[in-house]
């Protein structure tokens, strides 16, 4: 370990790994079915039902289940094989599309079984998080986890970016029903390709799995307090989650309108691109300049040029810029959120890591509700220039707060780590 910082990081070494590569593409497509399946069913339970209550659930059934789920989920990857962890999500995900194909062949659809798959999903989504980290680090090991965390980020974002016109494309030419039930077959790659791999989350450590119940999230939680590194990263991710999170793609109508040039739908189009192309780029630049460190200074500075492109984002008269801030805050976002787990990896203890994530994750991706509070509802009163203003402006000062208690909380790096100490 002492001398590693010596070795320059590799560039993409996650797709030069040959067990780590087909898992990255799979989860690409398993991304991208999740988003197929948000395109199909949103669009029918508009037409079914047109409840706005019922699309404000939407976005609550996704993520709550990360809120309330995450660190138990965590328990599990610990203390199972993460291989069948993530094919009872991705099984979980299949049942759920399968279901939706049942109800709309059938014409038996209501708001209570759409509710119900709605919260399925939500829940397999959240299983899948933290297994799925333990799985890459398993894969890749130490020295190589940063380019894992990135690239599966970035491949993600592939999922999410394409997910929406494949989705369309299914729509169109087979319809609601088979367009869902064709969707099944995005999710088996992975599914497969979890059965022929020998790595199983835990082959790198031997560390004692212990039971998982309330008693040990409640000492997860406690335990990592203890750690203001590890609080710092988790304060970020739960800081751009709530206050903008799933809210900016969600308000995007109102600025395409307000922004557009031309028609008002090519003006939406092209940003709902800008801000899921900027995952994509930012990934694929940082992976292959490798200029950026896991590191906590780097983790601070990408959430505050998030925070600053999406404040600047709010109040901008120009099309033009709207686009490039968009497109720059989607490469500080994956920066950001890439780091912040890859730094909560290598800090865990090798026998709670999977409950550690889990912590990560219910703050970064189940504090997404509350965006619908700090820029939706604020919207409403304020309008939705100045409640993504505030909320951006929020979203820098905490930032600014996090990233000093950080330096001025540890009395030194944590823990070693192939690139240098985390600092």
């Amino acid at each position: 370990m002492s001398a590693a910082p010596l070795n320059p990081p590799r560039r993409f070494a996650a797709l030069r790994n040959r067990d780590a590569r087909p898992y990255l593409f799979g989860a690409a497509l398993a991304m991208m079915a999740d988003n197929i399946e948000h395109v199909i069913t949103y669009w029918v339970l508009w037409e079914r039902f047109h409840s706005p209550a019922l699309s404000g659930f939407q976005v609550i059934s996704h993520w709550v289940p990360f809120l309330l789920f995450s660190v138990y989920f965590g328990g599990l990857a610990d203390r199972f094989d993460c291989r069948r962890v993530i094919q009872a999500a991705q099984t979980l995900f299949m049942l759920v599309s399968a279901g939706w194909g049942v109800l709309f062949v059938t014409g038996t659809l209501q708001v209570w079984s759409a509710c119900l798959l709605l919260v399925l999903h939500g829940l397999a989504g959240a299983l899948w998080g933290p297994a799925e980290q333990l799985m890459l680090h398993d894969f890749v090991g130490d020295e190589d986890l940063p380019s894992a965390v990135r690239l599966n980020a970035t491949f993600r974002s592939l999922g999410v970016l394409f997910g929406p016109a494949v989705g369309s494309a299914l729509l169109l030419g087979l319809g609601p029903t088979w367009g869902i039930f064709a969707n099944i077959a995005f999710y088996l790659p992975l599914t497969v390709f979890l059965f022929r791999t020998r790595f199983t989350g835990h082959t790198r450590d031997d560390a004692p799995r212990r039971r998982m119940g309330i008693l040990g999230a409640i000492r997860t939680l406690r335990d990592v307090s203890g750690n203001p590194t590890l609080v710092s990263m988790i304060i970020l991710g739960g800081l751009g989650s709530f206050f903008v999170g799933a809210s900016l793609q969600s308000a995007m109508p109102i600025f395409a309108q307000d922004l557009g040039a031309g028609s008002a739908g090519t003006a939406y189009g092209v940003l709902l691109f800008a801000n899921g192309a900027g995952g994509v780029i930012g990934g694929i630049l940082l992976e292959a300049t490798g200029k950026i460190r896991a590191t906590v200074g780097a983790a601070v500075v990408s959430t505050m040029v998030y925070g600053l492109s999406t404040l600047f984002f709010a109040v901008s008269p120009s099309y033009p810029l709207a686009v490039g801030l968009l497109v720059v805050g989607g490469v500080a976002n994956l920066a950001s959120m890439s780091i912040g787990q890859t730094v909560v990896q290598l800090l865990a203890p090798p026998g709670e890591r999977g409950r550690v994530i889990g912590v990560y994750n219910m703050s970064a991706n189940g504090l997404r509700f509350g965006s619908g509070l700090t820029v939706g509802l604020l919207g409403a009163a304020i309008g939705i220039h100045w409640s993504l203003t505030l909320s951006a402006a929020a979203l820098c000062v905490g930032t600014a707060l996090a990233g000093w208690a950080a330096f001025t909380g540890r009395e030194g790096p944590t823990t070693p780590t192939a690139q240098g100490p985390v600092s």
